[in-house]
């Protein structure tokens, strides 16, 4: 593993989890959609964008991931169980961010338990 996966604020995988936290958050203001899509992507979208930011400050923390993941799943099955599929573009964008967030996360696991091993700090 590269000495960036120990540097705060260096991990391009926390840097693709803001940058897709903060696309959801947006995403309201260029589709069409209604308030409960609305906000849904609002929160979950904050949600991975804080994470990410999180991780970022503290790269040992290795749970930080973990969310990660857990918030990409609950972006993906949101359209299903918040009842917006007849919103597509909505619908598109939180299957589509869900899945990334998904991959990101876990792609960002192994380089989180090496940061933490490291002795970063930041490993709670």
């Amino acid at each position: 593993m590269a000495d960036s996966a120990v540097r705060p604020w260096t991990r391009p995988h926390d840097w693709a989890e803001v940058v897709l936290g903060v696309v959801a958050l947006l995403s309201f203001l260029w589709m069409d959609t209604n308030d409960a899509a609305m906000w849904t992507m609002i929160v979950l979208g904050a949600l991975v964008a804080l994470d990410g930011l999180a991780s970022l400050a503290m790269p040992g923390m290795i749970y930080g991931e973990g969310i990660q993941v857990v918030l990409g799943v609950l972006m993906f099955i949101s359209p299903w169980v918040i009842g917006y599929t007849e919103f597509t573009g909505m619908s598109w964008s939180s299957w589509i961010i869900g899945a990334l967030t998904v991959i990101a996360g876990a792609a960002a696991l192994p380089v989180a338990q090496h940061a933490h091993r490291s002795g970063v700090a930041g490993q709670h």
